[in-house]
């Protein structure tokens, strides 16, 4: 018997490499997967998954009080074996589908209390009332789940320390994605791919290109004008290739042309108990790895010999690694081979999958 299998998101693009790319795909085989998405881009079926639409919201209000309520009605009316819930927004629905007797799991994609306490738009005495409420909220709701998912294996042991079963299924690469893909280590770039905010440190690294023989190349969006402003402004810009936002052949062919890629983000609560998924990605395609020297990646670089952690707040640091780099390189291409064997031995999607493959067996089966 096939079980139907439900997927459901408000906040996430249909798309979404965790949801989609890994864990629906990889679902589809064993289940019929269906996914729940609110994007108003309509219902589609998209390598043997089915993606049904409830529309986009205007806002964020409407994306809580309306959209969830649209999530929860074809949700019914899908009527699934297990549901899967990805947005902390979508943990009343969760409750409401147990009171109903299904089987409910919920994906914790970040720390949703420590992401609170990094909100710089909040001010402290509020961000801490906000993050400890959610956070008694979130123990008493998901210790009536099945099972909790988590990105980490912080979040994962955050949440078994209160007696909620969890395990982690990390973001890490899938090999077929890498292939072909490898780096000729023939041009002087070095490379920062994904979302552009104050703390993924962008200023820094313009800084330490300044005085550099290399081309920084950029790919991202943008979420803040100002701050676009300020980087764009500094000295260094002139050595940046500025590509924008863009799809996956183009990240892969940046990846290829360049001797290093760089994951310098501030030390923020929400950052260093977290794998950026880029670090992986640097790894798989055999470029080392310069990031920030925070304990939980620094020992995944210095265990695996791929790269250089530096202080992510220290322009002068970070222009040292590259310029390392640059000087020696026999040693990056070693890096890279480091970093590309971890992929292949460890921090790979296909031993995640497994894990997640197991929890539905135990959740469908008991």
């Amino acid at each position: 018997m096939e079980y139907k299998i439900l997927h459901l998101t408000s906040a996430h693009p249909r798309y979404d490499t965790r949801i989609f790319e890994k864990m629906c795909k990889s679902l589809n085989k064993e289940y019929e997967v269906n996914l729940i998405v609110a994007d108003g881009k309509d219902n589609e079926i998209k390598d043997g998954i089915k993606i049904y639409d409830v529309g986009k919201a205007k806002d964020r209000k409407e994306r809580i009080l309306k959209i969830t309520k649209r999530v929860f009605k074809k949700a019914m009316d899908l009527d699934a074996k297990v549901y899967h819930l990805h947005d902390p927004e979508l943990i009343p629905i969760g409750l409401k589908l147990k009171k109903l007797g299904k089987k409910v799991i919920f994906d914790s994609h970040e720390d949703v209390p420590k992401q609170i306490l990094a909100k710089h738009y909040l001010n402290n005495f509020l961000k801490k009332i906000l993050s400890f409420g959610y956070s008694r909220y979130e123990i008493w709701a998901l210790r009536k789940f099945d099972y909790v998912v988590a990105a980490t294996p912080f979040i994962r042991d955050k949440f078994l320390r209160v007696g909620i079963k969890s395990i982690d299924v990390n973001n890490f690469p899938k090999l077929e994605d890498f292939e072909n893909v490898k780096s000729k280590f023939k041009e002087k770039n070095v490379c920062y791919v994904g979302t552009l905010y104050k703390t993924r440190g962008i200023k820094e690294i313009v800084k330490a290109v300044e005085d550099l023989d290399v081309r920084l190349i950029i790919a991202g969006k943008f979420y803040d004008e100002e701050y676009e402003k300020e980087v764009k402004s500094l000295k260094g810009w002139k050595k940046v290739d500025f590509r924008g936002f863009v799809n996956k052949n183009e990240i892969k062919n940046i990846l290829e042309n360049s001797i290093a890629g760089l994951v310098t983000l501030y030390p923020t609560p929400s950052y260093i108990e977290a794998y950026p998924v880029k670090m992986f990605e640097y790894m798989a395609v055999g470029i080392p790895v310069i990031t920030s020297n925070v304990p939980l990646w620094k020992e995944i670089i210095e265990g695996s010999r791929c790269g250089i952690c530096v202080n992510p707040l220290n322009p002068q640091e970070i222009a040292k690694a590259i310029d390392y780099l640059l000087k020696n390189d026999n040693v990056a291409k070693e890096m890279g081979e480091h970093g590309r064997k971890a992929i292949e031995e460890k921090y790979n999607w296909e031993n995640e999958r497994k894990k997640l493959l197991n929890i539905y067996s135990r959740i469908i089966n008991r």
